[in-house]
């Protein structure tokens, strides 16, 4: 019998600041919410941006991280799974809602940069946290180019078909 599989990545802009509170046992959680864009065509055939809305969650130390880094507007990726819970609402009536819970924080622009960049990204989750990794920069160290040679030109018997 093949296993369940349960995971969701997106990638899209926070439209709100991200909001901290912690457990009663003392572990952060984040709250945020993420608008992913598609374009479609409409009924009228016209090209269309459709925005799609997602609450995520986050935990641990990566909850902290987002806070401090994070805000309205900025873009993200996120991987993680999907959650449904139910719960009572205060008039009575039963609420649900499905959630994404984050093991993955991807920060994708750079700080006070709103549209795009590179970044690096928050990664952990999982148990374990892996820590941050920052986007590769060009090395300042000279490059030995003694060994690189120009190709040389190719006759066509040196051609394989």
């Amino acid at each position: 019998m093949p296993a369940d599989l349960n995971r969701v990545t997106l990638v899209g802009r926070l439209t709100r600041d991200p909001e901290l509170r912690h457990t009663s046992g003392g572990q952060a959680v984040c709250s945020m919410r993420l608008a992913v864009t598609s374009r479609g065509r409409d009924d009228a055939g016209n090209w269309a941006d459709k925005s799609n809305f997602f609450d995520v969650t986050v935990f641990g130390r990566q909850a902290e991280t987002a806070t401090n880094y994070l805000s309205k507007g900025r873009r993200v990726g996120v991987d993680g799974r999907l959650s449904w819970r139910e719960w009572e609402a205060q008039d009575g009536g039963k609420r649900q809602t499905v959630e994404v819970i984050a093991n993955d924080i991807f920060f994708l622009d750079s700080r006070g940069e709103g549209d795009g960049g590179g970044g690096g990204g928050w990664s952990g989750g999982g148990g374990g946290e892996r820590g941050w990794s920052k986007p590769a920069a060009p090395a300042d160290l000279p490059v030995d180019t003694s060994d690189m040679r120009p190709p040389q030109p190719a006759d066509d018997d040196d051609i394989p078909f």
